[in-house]
């Protein structure tokens, strides 16, 4: 993979299906560029994590019901899903900080035209839908190179990652929080500039970040776009463990997280208020932060079971919701499910970066993501017919059943519950995100779900 960066390359220096320090990587953990990294990222999710309850507050104010913050919504997410396998390939091509700062200047923009839109009362659903899609595509260039990010700046992977995870969840813990005394306080067009401006930090830590040269060997010549593109795919398909995982969450993507996502905003808006919405969703952050700190100090030899496992309590939280169970049980439920899904995405993070070449780490990252994100645009479009003809809170019911659905899958696949961590490794890495996701949960109309709230994958 050539790169496009000069006295730095951005190749994914990092060890595939090996344990080991790497050579060329800093040697503790709390380096400036480190520290640099997870600034941006922290940043980022805040901001992130305040749009769901911008948005959907912004929609209802102006006229518009749960369907069309469910299509706000499904625009990002099928830009991000549909382009991030041709970002996987630039990033193995090309200095991946350079396209990551490019990416949040493109958001900046695009955030900052929400704003006014929002402010001047100027609100036309296509609009904004095309600026989610921009949003989504840009987020699609910027994902990939994230995964090779981490095991470049840090010999531990998984610790790094770990700690990277604790602080996105605290951000998440706050950010809905934030957004709700925001929109409370001033409207909904408070929170998309506020974003724009977590945009602006996240492009400037980047640009002040530099990083270490590749490690020899671990990066492969460029054979062109296609053919780049088809040797990721033959390297994903290879890995059973990896798109077996992938084609379970599509399931997961269409029936839980998708319809979750809008549904749960209009349903605890509409019924308890913005504050409300912005205190459950706090209370998923602090349950992320929990599972983060969990998957510190927890490195089970069969990672992804344990986190199949862990990702049941998922459940807890659209099935809460759908019970109408009260704020205070909403809260535990959102605790829980964070919990799971932010040990789930340690687990799983850690596998791909750790099991993968790192010279096709980027593009299977790619394939990884957008194979984990393909029916959530599916999932968030149906929300608005699916509460219709059903009503809102069997939805959600059902969503908590399908996610047992989803665990059981996940431990029925040998492949799945039985790869092994790599032996002798120091560390790992975790999100993505909660498809991701980030997650997919909290995913915010512009910010791709990291990955869901969930994932990532070799067998």
């Amino acid at each position: 993979m050539a790169s496009g960066g000069s006295g730095e390359s951005d190749e994914p220096g990092i060890r595939g299906g090996s344990a080991g320090a790497r050579p060329g990587a800093p040697g503790g953990l709390w380096s400036r560029d480190f520290g640099l990294f997870f600034v941006a990222r922290a940043i980022a999710k805040l901001g992130d994590t305040m749009l769901p309850v911008a948005l959907a507050a912004g929609m209802l104010q102006h006229g518009y019901g749960a369907g069309a913050v469910g299509l706000a919504m499904a625009a990002t997410a099928a830009c991000f899903a549909s382009l991030v396998i041709f970002g996987g390939v630039f990033a193995d091509r090309f200095s991946t900080r350079l396209l990551m700062i490019g990416a949040d200047a493109v958001r900046l923009v695009t955030q900052s035209l929400a704003a006014v839109f929002f402010l001047t009362g100027h609100v036309v659903l296509w609009e904004i839908c095309l600026i989610g899609a921009v949003n989504g595509a840009a987020a699609a260039v910027f994902q990939p190179g994230v995964a090779s990010t981490v095991p470049r700046l840090a010999t531990d992977v998984q610790k790094a990652n770990g700690v990277i995870r604790v602080a996105e969840s605290g951000a998440q813990l706050a950010g809905p929080a934030v957004a709700g005394v925001l929109v409370g306080l001033a409207s909904p067009a408070a929170v998309f500039a506020a974003h724009a401006g977590t945009y602006a930090l996240s492009a400037l830590c980047l640009l002040l970040l530099r990083l270490p040269p590749a490690v020899p060997g671990s990066r492969a010549a460029s054979l062109g776009f296609r053919k780049d593109l088809a040797v990721g795919w033959r390297e994903f398909r290879a890995r059973t463990w990896l798109w077996g995982v992938i084609a379970i969450w599509c399931v997961l993507m269409i029936t839980v997280t998708g319809p979750a996502t809008p549904l749960v905003a209009v349903t605890v808006v509409e019924q308890h208020g913005s504050g409300a919405y912005g205190l459950v969703n706090s209370a998923l952050g602090a349950g992320t932060v929990i599972g983060g700190v969990i998957a510190l100090r927890l490195r089970p030899r069969r990672m992804l079971r344990a986190g199949a496992f862990a990702l049941v309590g998922f459940a807890a939280f659209p099935a809460s919701v759908g019970a109408q169970a009260g704020v205070g049980l909403m809260v535990v439920g959102a605790v829980v499910a964070g919990a799971g899904t932010s040990f789930w995405a340690v687990m799983w993070a850690t596998s791909v970066q750790t099991q993968v070449p790192p010279d096709v780490l980027n593009r299977i990252h790619a394939y990884d993501v957008a194979g984990s994100l393909a029916m959530l645009p599916v999932g968030q479009a149906l929300a608005g017919p699916a509460a219709a003809a059903f009503g809102a809170e069997r939805v959600l019911l059902m969503g908590g059943v399908m996610v047992l659905v989803v665990c059981g899958a996940l431990l029925a696949v040998p492949a799945v519950r039985g790869l092994v961590r790599v032996g002798g490794l120091a560390g790992g890495s975790p999100t993505p995100p909660l498809p991701g996701c980030d997650n997919c949960g909290s995913a915010a109309w512009g910010a791709p779900p990291q990955t869901p709230l969930l994932k990532r994958r070799r067998g």
